[in-house]
């Protein structure tokens, strides 16, 4: 009994305790429900398993406003409704108890992306952000890959080492010392064994151009331009050639460059102050500012004018001189290994304002003058051509014979002799069409047909006539320098491509996109820094990344490579005061090894890989780089991969300096430095 006892006081004390509970509930829940305090609207959930209709239950306080901005205000994360929730439906409030809700935020700033405004008109402001010079044609930066478990992944070839190519090979140029090709010629008479032979697929080249014994990183410009070192170019018999002429001298372990030539042995600068008075309107780096040096020796003359703000690219074949484009190169002076012979220059029509020839050894009136037709095709409507050689000023038969043949040429050409003053003469080129269509119809040359097209020049033969002008001038009509840098040319309406908004916004555009790259290179790559004068793009397009040099005033000069993979944008270059060549990148550039400081390619890999390899391209940029020069590649994602091996094989420093993001994240930027020793 004394045990059920305690079992029934158990009972009662948790009797007690759970009435004492539940009336405690009742009175916290009827404070929390009264008047003061906003209840919550439910959704009610019907037991019938198919309700026709659903029923809302609402709370006492359903006409009372709720303040919830401290609440909202307090939170720090941003709260978000479940996709299967539904927010609660608004009850129209009376107009008294409203409170009026706070001031939204202002709306945040409009980013414009577009290049014109509302009324069609291009902006200056607009935000560049990564614009695609693919736009210029379908140049995609794609490569070929492979389906893997974990996505796409490049496809990489297996990247062999590279060895040295033998101690002879210091000086190769692949499509210009290719003797056996030379040699199955079947004629040579007209110079085409200086053309470009380049050799057949199975011996390209495939090793590293040694630099020569002693090699030096090149004394920079424009100390350059006066001493060179001996070892980077040792070779003495140019010196011993032409000793008599103030070309080039030895001097211990330099060669130094007095500034004369064979018609300028008093030097350069006074020859050119001697042109410039002859005629005036030449003006040097105002009227002309590009120009072209035919047979340029050491390229003293376009040294010189580079002090007066004019580019001048300077071109000899390879010849019994052969290292004069050489030793330009070497002093920092843009030069080009090229001959007239049989075919086309790879330059546009209209490209230089001034052309000049001084004992340039081209027997311009052979072939009923087709080597000047060539001059005449390459010649802006309204330049100059001059001539410094013994016919112009020697009174001896043979030499009379060649001025009279010169002087009948010029005229049939519709060019005027407008001076001639001791041994040189100076002709222009008409403006427009009009002297060609009043010459005697049996005149020749003739004027080619309109199916001629003259800035189709890869490996294209000379053609014997003359090239119209076109109807618009276009190309007469350039501005004058600096302003034709930034002025979209009339001839920008001439280039085939496929355009979906205005030529001159895609010419803006680009020049904006480069100017702020080159811009930030500048600032946080230190460009100022770099020893850069000789540059090369290598995929130019309109010119924008030269422009953004000039911009940034670094002195230096770029060859902007126009490839006949893309459209051919050559006439727009020179029409902004550049310089630039036509080229084909799965074949050798014709130049010396050693010849740049940096080369720059953007978009060239993705676009070149389909039509030959990336090894081939690499090992030709390995062997044109000079010894502590740069290379900057900026392309796919996918072709990096393959791209970082190489460089490695070759021994570069490889460096891949950023990533883009966002949109444009299959775009990098690889750095590689080829080291000197």
């Amino acid at each position: 009994m004394k045990g059920f006892d305690l079992y029934r006081s158990s009972i009662l004390v948790k009797s007690v305790g759970f009435v004492f509970v539940v009336i405690a509930f009742f009175y916290i829940g009827k404070h929390w429900s009264g008047y003061n305090y906003e209840q919550v609207i439910f959704f009610n959930s019907n037991s019938n398993a198919h309700p026709k209709t659903l029923t809302v239950s609402i709370s006492p306080n359903s006409n009372k406003t709720v303040d919830i901005t401290p609440l909202i205000n307090n939170t720090n994360e941003e709260q978000t409704l479940d996709d299967h929730s539904l927010a609660p439906v608004p009850v129209p409030q009376p107009h008294s108890l409203t409170r009026s809700p706070p001031p939204p935020p202002p709306p945040p700033a409009v980013q414009r992306m577009g290049l014109v405004d509302e009324n069609g008109v291009m902006r200056n402001d607009f935000e560049v952000g990564e614009f695609d010079l693919d736009v210029l044609e379908k140049w995609n930066n794609e490569t070929d890959a492979m389906n893997v478990d974990d996505g796409v992944r490049v496809r990489v070839g297996v990247v062999r080492k590279f060895g040295k190519c033998p101690a002879s090979m210091k000086e190769y140029i692949p499509c210009l010392d290719n003797v056996e090709a030379v040699k199955r010629l079947k004629s040579t008479k007209k110079g085409e064994k200086f053309e470009r032979h380049c050799p057949e697929k199975d011996k390209e080249l495939n090793c590293l151009v040694p630099a020569p014994k002693g090699y030096k990183a090149p004394i920079p410009w424009p100390r350059s331009r006066d001493e060179v070192w001996y070892s980077n170019v040792p070779h003495a018999q140019l010196a011993e050639y032409k000793g008599g002429q103030n070309w080039i001298v030895v001097n211990k372990d330099k060669f130094r460059f007095p500034g004369g030539g064979t018609q300028f042995i008093h030097g350069a600068d006074q020859y050119i102050e001697q042109i410039s008075k002859m005629i005036p309107e030449i003006a040097f780096g105002h009227h002309t500012r590009v120009v072209l040096d035919v047979g340029c020796g050491v390229a003293s003359f376009g040294a010189y004018l580079t002090s007066r703000d004019v580019l001048t690219l300077s071109v000899a074949p390879k010849d019994v001189h052969e290292n004069q484009i050489q030793f330009a190169l070497e002093r920092g002076v843009p030069a080009m290994v090229a001959a007239f012979a049989t075919r086309r220059l790879l330059y546009p029509s209209q490209a230089f304002d001034l052309i000049h020839c001084s004992r340039c050894r081209v027997n311009w009136t052979r072939d009923d003058g087709i080597l000047l037709l060539e001059v005449n095709r390459l010649l802006r409507a309204g330049g100059y051509f001059v001539w410094a050689a013994q016919p112009v000023y020697k009174h001896e038969p043979l030499l009379e014979q060649q001025w009279e043949e010169m002087m009948n040429l010029t005229n049939r050409l519709c060019w005027n002799l407008v001076k001639k003053e001791g041994y040189i003469a100076i002709w222009q080129k008409p403006l427009d069409n009009d002297c060609y269509l009043t010459r005697d119809s049996k005149t020749q040359p003739p004027l080619c047909d309109n199916q001629d097209n003259p800035d189709n020049v890869w490996y294209v033969d000379l053609k014997p006539c003359i090239t119209p002008l076109p109807e618009d001038k276009s190309g007469a009509n350039v501005t004058t320098w600096p302003a034709r840098l930034h002025v979209p040319p009339a001839r920008l309406q001439t280039i085939t491509f496929d355009a979906f908004i205005s030529r001159n916004d895609l010419f803006k555009a680009e020049s904006k996109y480069w100017k702020e790259i080159i811009d930030s290179y500048v600032r946080s790559m230190h460009w100022k820094k770099f020893k850069l004068r000789n540059v090369m793009d290598m995929r130019a397009g309109f010119g924008g990344f030269a422009a953004a040099l000039i911009d940034n005033q670094l002195d230096c000069w770029v060859m902007n490579v126009v490839p006949v993979s893309g459209p051919n944008t050559l006439p727009v270059i020179y029409d902004r005061g550049l310089l630039g060549v036509m080229h084909d990148w799965c074949e050798p550039f014709d130049t010396y090894p050693r010849t740049y400081d940096l080369l720059h390619a953007a978009g060239l890999f993705s676009v070149e890989q389909k039509r030959c390899s990336i090894s081939s391209i690499m090992l030709e940029m390995n062997r044109i780089l000079r010894p502590g020069g740069r290379v900057y590649i900026r392309d796919s994602v996918l072709v990096m991969d393959e791209l970082q091996e190489i460089g490695k094989a070759f021994g570069w420093r490889v460096t891949i300096r950023d990533t883009a993001e966002g949109p444009h994240a299959s775009y990098r930027v690889m750095v590689c430095d080829k080291r000197l020793k």
